[in-house]
């Protein structure tokens, strides 16, 4: 198992990964980490999108004041 392929893992978990994952092959693990990469980057782009939407329901004069308040 490479050492590569487990510090990336570890980055993406941000703790080091369970023992049981010590079986898998290095282009599994890099899949898996991979894998947690584009599912954080999905989850970050929904969440803006919905904190956009949710701006919609407030006033537009007040747009700009609560979006700096909120997404210092």
């Amino acid at each position: 198992m490479s050492n590569e392929a487990l510090s990336h893992l570890s980055t993406e978990l941000g703790a080091p990964p369970p023992a049981a994952l010590g079986r898998l092959t290095e282009d599994q693990l890099t899949y898996l980490a991979s894998a947690l990469s584009k599912e954080r980057a999905s989850r970050a782009a929904g969440l803006g999108e919905a904190a956009e939407a949710a701006l919609a329901l407030v006033p537009a004069l007040a747009r700009g004041p609560v979006r700096r308040i909120l997404f210092k």
